[in-house]
């Protein structure tokens, strides 16, 4: 690579001091989830930030699954991680498995044991953990520690021959049982664990750790930049160990940056899934989740999630974003791409005792005139929202009203004449105002107020899911369980939507003038049709910035 890029961050500039030194020719990431859980916004970060390299420098990016714990992976996790990727727009280079290197890892091992550099060890986890020591304290020399290459080779080998018992023994690297750094502690290297694996069945009954495969994998397949969140800092040392007694050259350079925190947002894999287990969300799709295929579900373009991803940036210390950055970033995409339509939430009957049925056009997108228009018919009987009617209003209240006038969107002002219960519902008479229409003679009438309304005989009905976030606003150490918002989930029956929307397909994104963002549903059927809200029309965030 001839040209260094100009760095918008602390890693670009990293990447740009080795290219310009020579000691990278081509960069390579990788992104390297664990196929036990579906990914959720913190995971968007990374993937913005590997695939976004791959993409500025014109280098690579693996998609490799790092399935080294068989007792929690499964494809179908496999699956849903290949398909958020893809939705977010985002092409990886090859597709690899941590699995697909456990022979050459057994190997390293076994060449471990060979260089003095590891050893079988009989003690529990219990006694590892009670012997490694503190801050304050070294930690205890196994009296395994000294084995001879020989007999730890032997003892290897009755591991993965399958005739030693989960737990019974494990192979620990030889580093210091003295340092600073407890994960040089002579760390747990392989564990033996009688399991099918997904993808390999029941070749092996013992698997390497996280901290010993992580680093061979992206050795083996000539990474150049490991990236990592913070919690990984601490293990860089052990990362460095192995790449260089397993002989990598060139090595990785593994980089740590900030993780993605939001507000009112659960980043735990394992609480999402107990979410999922006790039946609290309808699955790891439900729209309430963070996932990524959960927000694909609500509606949230993948555009706005990756422009959130670079308006967030990347950080060297941990810190919480208000998620209605978030918000923000998908009201300004939708505001900009998603059709309108009218659309009545609580129906309330209103009769323009003067009316005749007239055509009125209006623009699909008055952001995108390209978009072009719709027509949408008035008549005499309408639906206007029970919020737009108070025959006892509060002051300011500039919506319709005993002897008041408003604007219906797109059409007439119209004037109160009366209200009552008609057939056993609500119904407000009004009369239009003649030549109010946008350009008629009487246009230049002044109302405070405009409300929007849908034809009576031609307007469809529509199921509306509205949500809530799923944690309350008072982060203050305690536990999920006790921040859980109740019924975060509304399903509202009995909404009209104008006659235009009756062909809406599902992953359609429409704004519901002066109610909201809100997307077809993936469900949502011409016989059916159902909308999940996506956000509302109200911007805290940029109100409060």
């Amino acid at each position: 690579m001839s040209d260094v890029i100009e760095s918008t961050n602390f890693i670009e500039e990293i990447i740009n001091q080795e290219i310009e030194s020579g000691k990278v020719k081509e960069v390579i990431t990788r992104f390297p989830p664990e196929p036990n859980g579906y990914l959720h916004v913190g995971h968007a970060k990374s993937l913005c930030i590997n695939f976004g390299i791959k993409e500025k420098y014109h280098g690579k990016c693996n998609l490799r699954f790092d399935d080294t714990n068989p007792t929690k992976e499964d494809i179908e996790y496999v699956r849903s991680i290949e398909e958020d990727i893809k939705w977010l727009g985002f092409e990886w280079d090859k597709e690899l498995y941590a699995s697909d290197y456990f022979d050459q890892m057994y190997e390293y091992a076994v060449q471990l044991i060979k260089d003095g550099k590891a050893y079988v060890c009989d003690m529990t986890a219990e006694e590892i953990s009670a012997t490694r020591g503190d801050l304050t304290h070294p930690g205890v020399e196994s009296p395994d520690r000294n084995r001879s290459v020989e007999e730890n080779l032997a003892l290897f080998e009755e591991m993965r021959s399958g005739a030693v018992a989960d737990g019974a023994k494990t192979l620990r690297a030889k580093i210091d049982m003295a340092s600073p750094n407890i994960n040089m502690r002579d760390p747990v290297i392989y564990r033996v664990l009688h399991a099918a694996h997904w993808h390999t069945g029941d070749k092996w009954c013992i698997y390497p750790m996280y901290d010993f495969a992580h680093p061979i994998e992206d050795g083996i397949e000539g990474i150049t930049h490991s990236i990592c969140t913070l919690e990984f800092e601490d293990h860089r040392p052990l990362y460095d160990w192995v790449k260089e007694a397993c002989g990598f050259d060139p090595a990785p350079r593994q980089i740590e940056f900030a993780r993605l925190n939001l507000t009112r947002t659960i980043m735990s894999k394992r609480y999402l899934k107990k979410l999922v287990e006790m039946g609290v969300v309808d699955g790891w799709d439900d729209p309430r989740m963070p996932t990524l295929s959960g927000m694909r579900m609500r509606g949230y373009p993948a555009e706005a999630l990756k422009d959130f991803c670079a308006r967030i940036g990347v950080a060297k210390a941990n810190s919480e974003v208000d998620v209605a950055m978030l918000e923000h970033c998908v009201r300004e995409n939708l505001n900009a791409n998603a059709r309108r339509a009218m659309v009545v939430r609580n129906p309330v009957r209103l009769v323009v005792d003067n009316a005749e049925d007239k055509v009125f056009t209006v623009a699909n997108n008055p952001m995108k005139p390209e978009e072009g228009t719709r027509e949408v018919l008035f008549g005499r009987e309408l639906y206007i929202d029970a919020a737009d009617f108070s025959d006892n209003p509060p002051p300011k209240y500039f919506r319709l009203k005993p002897d008041g006038m408003v604007r219906l969107m797109g059409a007439y002002i119209v004037k109160y004449v009366s209200h009552g219960e008609e057939n056993g519902e609500l119904t407000v008479h009004v009369e239009a105002i003649p030549d109010s229409a946008e350009g008629g003679a009487n246009a230049g009438i002044k109302v405070k107020g405009t409300i929007h309304w849908v034809n009576a005989k031609t307007c469809v009905p529509v199921t509306i899911r509205e949500y809530d976030y799923l944690l309350d606003d008072i982060n203050d150490g305690r536990d999920f369980d006790l921040r859980l918002v109740p019924n975060s989930k509304t399903v509202v029956e009995g909404a009209k939507a104008e006659a235009a929307f009756a062909t809406a397909a599902p992953f359609t994104h429409y704004q519901f003038v002066r109610m909201g963002y809100y997307m077809v549903a993936k469900d949502s059927t011409p016989e059916h049709l159902v909308v999940n809200q996506v956000v509302g029309l109200k911007d805290s965030f940029a109100k409060g910035k």
